[in-house]
């Protein structure tokens, strides 16, 4: 297909090797207004553990958006995003020394015949199972400091996590039980059968762990934010970077915000010309703060639509999550909040302002609080706001969440409309939240 052949609806079921930018092969063209769909493989312990890989993720190829340009932003909403694994394998990790050289997500080298990225092989199932294909040698950097296998009912609402016998089982059948796309070209963590905490219970709820556009540098995708993207700084690799000023670039596609589901709308920069939409790193469930640096990795599909907005012109990413996703205090006003509030705004003589919208404005950094001040800073620029104003108004009307650690944060605020029509953001607020124009 042609890059530039328009397309109303289109799909992708290919992937890069784990690098985001301007210079992977793209998918092609979507209307602006358009729909994406995607099949996507697991992520991020199948692409850890496949030294092939020079990113932690294995994400689709990018998509040109139909009148996108940097400097513009663009509106992701989520239709609908289904689970097509019935298993997966998750936990902390522990780095093997030797097969990695500054990044074991990023510059894996074989231990043994030090062959960078080496083509790989399955032998059996476990952690010895990845081997090199130049010396046989175990060539994964990373295995379980504590993990579990979890297996999903029917409907993926729920996973119970298995004891040592049935972990093996389903790493005898890995590819299939985790539904790995033919396109894919990584290893199921499933085949390291890990077995601790067997019997557990757990409910599902999926969402997309990096969704986003191309940063106008190639980076590592699971590194396209600013806590993982400290790895890159000094490092000796093709990916290295000098100066945080350089992971400015950066569009903060790797959040894992549990409330980037079905839907919600993500607001994305636009810093490469036609947007290069990504999506990746689909998990089955998370807790706030992804406190494993882990989650339940699994294969599925994805649906959104696509919209251009002209002339946004913003550093990172902007949710507007589920409503019941949002914190109580920053949920839109009901009609007898809004009347007590206009009641008592008359007897002590001031102007209620009484139009307001829910907004959510990614942060990342090195730590939280080096992620919270990188929203403040990104929601002192979209609302022309002081630092000290976007603070109060965080406190009194929002807060502060944590999306992982070490440092992705979602910056919650009731908005004032007014701020939000010159930004063009009322009309996705008020369709999102149905609230009066």
């Amino acid at each position: 297909m042609s890059q530039h052949e328009i397309k109303q609806t289109i799909s992708v079921d290919q992937y890069t090797r784990g690098l985001v930018g301007p210079d992977q092969e793209w998918t092609g063209t979507v209307a602006d207004g358009g729909t994406i769909e995607t099949y996507t493989p697991p992520a991020c312990w199948g692409p850890m553990i496949t030294p092939e890989f020079r990113g932690g993720h294995e994400v689709t190829r990018p998509i040109r958006v139909e009148n996108a340009a940097v400097g513009d932003a663009v509106a992701l909403t989520i239709r609908d995003i289904e689970v097509t694994s019935l298993a997966t394998s998750t936990g902390t990790m522990r780095e093997r020394e030797g097969a990695f050289g500054d990044d074991p997500f990023v510059d894996h080298r074989c231990p043994e015949c030090g062959t960078e990225w080496p083509e790989s092989v399955v032998e059996g199932t476990g952690e010895d199972a990845i081997r090199c294909a130049e010396c046989g040698a175990n060539a994964s950097a990373f295995g379980f400091e504590y993990g579990y296998t979890v297996v999903f009912d029917e409907d993926r609402t729920v996973g119970v996590t298995m004891d040592e016998g049935g972990a093996h089982e389903l790493a005898k059948d890995a590819d299939d039980m985790m539904d790995i796309p033919e396109n894919s070209r990584q290893h199921p963590i499933l085949l390291y059968e890990p077995s601790e905490m067997p019997g557990t219970l757990g409910r599902l709820r999926p969402f997309i762990g990096n969704v986003g556009t191309t940063p106008p540098v190639e980076l590592p995708d699971s590194h396209n934010a600013g806590d993982f993207g400290q790895f890159l700084l000094g490092a000796n690799h093709d990916w290295g970077l000098e100066s945080e000023a350089e992971l400015e670039k950066r569009t903060d596609g790797h959040m894992d915000i549990s409330e980037v589901r079905a839907g919600s709308t993500l607001i994305c920069p636009v810093k490469v010309d036609g947007a290069g939409v990504y999506v990746g790193d689909l998990h089955a469930n998370q807790g706030d703060g992804e406190l494993s640096l882990h989650t339940t990795d699994v294969s599925g599909t994805v649906t959104m639509d696509v919209e251009v907005i002209k002339g946004l012109e913003i550093d990172g990413p902007i949710l507007l999550p589920n409503e019941e996703d949002l914190p109580f205090i920053s949920k839109p006003y009901s009609d007898d909040e809004l009347a007590a509030g206009r009641e008592l705004a008359a007897a002590h003589g001031v102007d209620l302002t009484d139009d307001m919208g829910p907004i959510q404005v990614i942060g990342s950094g090195a730590t939280i609080n080096d992620a919270t001040e990188n929203a403040f800073d990104r929601a002192g620029t979209l609302l022309d706001m002081t630092e000290g104003e976007v603070r109060g108004r965080c406190t009194f009307t929002g807060g502060v969440q944590v999306g992982r650690l070490p440092g992705v944060v979602q910056l919650d605020m009731l908005a004032p409309m007014e701020r939000l029509e010159e930004q063009g953001l009322a009309p996705l607020v008020r369709e999102q939240y149905d609230l009066d124009g």
